[in-house]
């Protein structure tokens, strides 16, 4: 799901080169954790559920909300990393 082409299929760039590391599961856990943490507190302070509405709504948003933003984060610090480091990828 994470996997980074060998070229770009439109200008043909090698994108062997990139290392994004850690970087988008940092930016996913930090981003997503602050969103999910935020909406949490506000359904508890307005609704006042149960706790275990919590233990089922949090997972069912967050794993998939995740699995969304991984990719598109992974997608953007490899573009970073081509436009901040272009010497090192090559170019």
């Amino acid at each position: 799901m994470l996997t980074v082409r060998e070229h770009c299929k439109v200008c043909g760039l090698d994108l062997r080169a990139h290392d994004a590391g850690d970087g988008p599961a940092v930016a996913v856990i930090l981003l997503l954790g602050a969103i999910v943490m935020g909406l949490a507190f506000w359904v508890e302070f307005h609704f006042a559920p149960p706790l275990w509405v919590h233990a089922i709504l949090w997972p069912a948003v967050t794993l998939p909300g995740a699995i969304l933003m991984m990719r598109p984060m992974k997608a953007a610090l490899v573009a970073l990393q081509f436009r901040h480091r272009a010497a090192e990828m090559g170019l």
